[in-house]
């Protein structure tokens, strides 16, 4: 190696998503040269192949079904979807898988790109192979930060996996057509939304999953919502069965069989497994610092690697499993940023509770969005997760379809409110909602969270009529008796 192969700089990021770019971002504002390392499209899974995509094709097909309940606009929108358009629509959302603004965006900001696969190569080294076949090491004075983000997880027990050609999430967002038949094995974010998408665009849909409902972690209200709606929609729903084997009927690109655990079969032409995550650090030189390869990083509230010495190493977004959502790595990356920023200028950390260096939205205030028919929004704690970790709970329901909002909203509106209350503090400590248009109401609900409002203060807050946000005026009437 040359020494023209080598390059200093104060902060390196290995990972050009959401989260890279955010780190690299408030690193660089804050003085310090930053170099950013991506061996894919800069802007990441979320820009390319998540949650642009996969709202663009959801979106077509969710405001068709609300639009047709509206009085005066059933006929005129009761027709099927113009496919190639909802594509069409896709494609732009997704930049044509075209990252040129986004490497213009990263020069604006005096950021360095540099393209290649980045490994460690011990303390503070980054070894990058480029695509022209040459290696860079890249020294950092402060900082190394990992941000290479998850990947779909494949089953490990299923034989021929690889001649079936499965869908993951990012071949069911990126397909340039809609298959006749498709075969949903998940009852998560994905499965549900990939479900009610290509369902949308008429494609036959069957979902299978081995527990006992959609959306798991969620409120059980909110799945059997969504398990309604979906079946209303033509989706073959079955639950408590897993696959038991899977093969092409005849070779490479015909149909697929695939036998269920309780002895049915089906058949498919495209088969997508939403089985969960896993993260990418199979191959980052792990090793090199002391971790296992393809190993979660586990971090400190700084977003600090704990099992490596020397506050140098940084994990942030999904790769260190504290939150997967494009939002929340977002937010880590703005206390990782300012944490390495910091401790590069010698200055003390905020590590309170809700100070500037820690992350404590990761634990106690996580939003998250499903964007199926009926939406779904939550934060915070459920009544679940409540009860296993042995806090104290007081559980307010409230029905949607009761407020005049949701009425003018949308006809026979069904929809679900819980809002979980502490009730020594008198604060807020989760809240789900499920029914149309709930998405725009889970702000308020961690602001609720994250400032520990007392529901005494939350009185004064009044919501506009008629409005779907009214419910939070109908869960403290129901709360305060």
């Amino acid at each position: 190696m040359t020494t023209e192969d080598i390059r200093t700089y104060d902060v390196v990021v290995i990972g050009a998503g959401p989260v890279g770019e955010n780190v690299a971002d408030r690193t660089a504002a804050a003085g310090l040269s930053t170099v950013i390392v991506e061996s894919e499209l800069v802007g990441g899974e979320c820009s390319y192949w998540a949650c642009e995509p996969s709202k663009a094709l959801l979106r077509p097909g969710l405001l068709r079904a609300e639009a047709s309940r509206v009085p005066g606009l059933n006929p005129a929108v009761a027709g099927p979807l113009d496919t190639a358009a909802v594509l069409a629509h896709r494609d732009r959302m997704s930049a044509h898988w075209d990252d040129g603004d986004q490497v213009r965006w990263l020069d604006s900001a005096g950021i360095e790109l540099l393209r290649g696969h980045g490994r460690l190569a011990g303390p503070r080294r980054v070894d990058v192979s480029t695509p022209d076949g040459h290696t860079v090491l890249l020294r950092a004075r402060h900082a190394v930060a990992v941000c290479t983000g998850s990947r779909a997880a494949l089953p490990d027990d299923l034989p021929g996996l690889d001649e079936l050609r499965p869908w993951t999430s990012r071949e069911a967002t990126a397909a340039e057509s809609v298959p006749g038949r498709l075969l949903v094995v998940g009852a998560g974010v994905v499965a549900t939304e990939m479900a009610t998408a290509w369902r949308s665009l008429g494609s036959e849909v069957a979902v299978v999953a081995r527990g006992g409902g959609l959306l798991p972690r969620m409120e059980p209200f909110a799945g059997e919502l969504v398990a309604d709606e979906l079946r209303k929609a033509g989706v073959d729903l079955r639950f408590g069965v897993g696959i038991r084997h899977a093969e092409r009927v005849d070779g490479p690109g015909s149909d697929i069989r695939a036998v269920l655990s309780d002895g049915t079969e089906l058949l498919a032409d495209a088969l997508l497994f939403a089985t969960g995550r896993a993260p990418r650090t199979r191959d980052i030189g792990l090793d090199t610092v002391g971790l296992a390869p393809g190993a979660w990083l586990t971090t400190d509230d700084s977003l600090t690697v704990t099992a490596v010495t020397g506050d140098w190493l940084y994990a942030v977004g999904d790769v260190n499993h504290r939150a997967l959502f494009t939002h929340q790595g977002k937010y880590q990356a703005r206390v990782a940023g300012a944490v390495i920023a910091a401790r590069a200028q010698g200055t003390p950390l905020d590590t309170g509770r809700w100070g500037a260096h820690v992350a404590t939205a990761d634990t106690t205030a996580v939003p998250q969005v499903v964007f199926t028919e009926p939406e779904v929004a939550a934060v915070g704690l459920t009544t679940a997760e409540a009860e296993r970790t042995g806090r104290r709970v007081d559980v307010v329901d409230y029905e949607l379809g009761g407020l005049a909002g949701a009425h003018q909203y949308l006809p026979g509106y069904r929809g679900t409110a819980r809002v979980l209350v502490d009730p020594e503090r008198r604060v807020v400590l989760g809240a789900t909602f499920a029914g149309p248009g709930v998405a725009e109401l889970l702000h308020s609900a961690t602001v609720a969270i994250t400032t520990e409002a007392p529901i005494d203060r939350l009185w004064h807050a009044v919501p506009a009529f008629p409005t779907i946000s009214e419910v939070w005026l109908r869960i403290l009437e129901t709360y305060r008796g």
